[in-house]
C-alpha cells in the first residue's frame, strides 16, 4: 500500500502532508499520558517489531503479496497515540533507507497506513471491549476484529484519496475493486499477527499491554501464608 511519488498529484499530497502533521502533533501530546518509564521502553521495542516484520511478505490472491501494516498493533500495545507516532516512523525510514514509499508521499502514507489505521482499529477494539466479557481472550479477540477492519479500512481511504488526486488513469472501480478485495485477505494476515503477538505479550506481561490495563488483577505476594496485594 506504500504510495510512491507522483502516484498523487502536488496538492492533495500537500493535503495529505499537513494532516499527517498535524496527526503527528496531536499524538506527541497525546503520547506524553500513555508512556512512562515502563512502557516508554516498548513503544521502541514495537516501532522496531513493526519495521522489521513489514520486510516480511506473505503471499495473496492473483500472485500478489502483503505485509503486516502495524497500526492496530501498535494502538492496543502502547496506546494510540503513541501507536500513530510509532508506524510514522517506521514509514519514514522506509522512505528515506528503501525508497518504500516516496517521500513527497509520506503525508499520504502516514494518513492512510498511521493514522487511518490506528483510529479504525483502537475504536473497533475499544468498543467490542465494552461488550465482551473483561477476560485477556476478549483482548485478544478484540485485537483480531480490529486489524481485521483497520487494513481495508485504510485500503478505502487510499482509494478516496486516489479519486480526488490519482494521477494514472485506471478507473476508480477498478482501483477500489482492487484494493479493497485483496487488503480484506491481507487483513486476515494482519489480524493473525496482532492477535497472536498481543496474546503472547499478555501471558508474560500483562501491565504492560496499554489495550488490556483496565483488566489487570493487581499482583499479589503471599506473606505469612496470606496473598496480599502489592504496594
Amino acid at each position: 500500500m506504500h504510495v510512491p511519488d507522483g502516484f498523487i498529484n502536488a496538492p492533495v499530497s500537500v493535503a495529505a502532508g499537513v494532516v499527517a502533521a498535524a496527526a503527528v502533533a496531536v499524538s506527541l501530546r497525546g503520547a506524553r499520558r500513555e508512556l512512562d518509564e515502563r512502557t516508554a521502553p516498548l513503544a521502541g521495542l514495537v516501532a522496531a517489531f513493526i519495521f522489521a516484520v513489514q520486510m516480511l511478505n506473505f503471499p495473496v490472491a492473483a500472485g500478489t503479496s502483503g505485509h503486516l501494516l502495524g497500526g492496530a498493533l501498535a494502538a492496543i500495545l502502547v496506546g494510540p497515540y503513541t501507536g500513530v507516532l510509532c508506524v510514522s516512523v517506521v514509514l519514514l525510514m522506509q522512505g528515506i533507507l528503501f525508497a518504500d514509499g516516496g517521500l513527497t508521499a509520506l503525508g499520504v502514507n502516514v494518513t492512510v497506513m498511521g493514522v487511518v489505521t490506528v483510529v479504525v482499529a483502537y475504536a473497533i477494539f475499544r468498543g467490542l471491549l465494552g461488550i465482551l466479557p473483561p477476560t485477556r481472550r476478549s483482548v485478544t479477540a478484540a485485537a483480531f476484529v480490529g486489524a481485521l477492519l483497520s487494513v481495508p479500512a485504510a485500503a478505502a481511504a487510499f482509494t478516496a484519496v486516489y479519486a480526488i488526486g490519482g494521477t494514472t488513469d485506471v478507473p476508480i472501480g477498478k482501483v477500489i475493486t482492487a484494493m479493497v478485495g485483496v487488503h480484506l485477505l491481507i487483513g486476515i494476515g494482519e489480524a493473525a499477527i496482532t492477535a497472536a503477538t498481543v496474546g503472547a505479550v499478555i501471558a508474560v506481561r500483562p501491565d504492560l499491554v496499554h489495550g488490556a490495563r483496565g483488566l489487570t488483577a493487581p499482583l499479589k505476594l503471599r506473606v505469612a501464608g496470606e496473598l496480599v496485594d502489592a504496594p
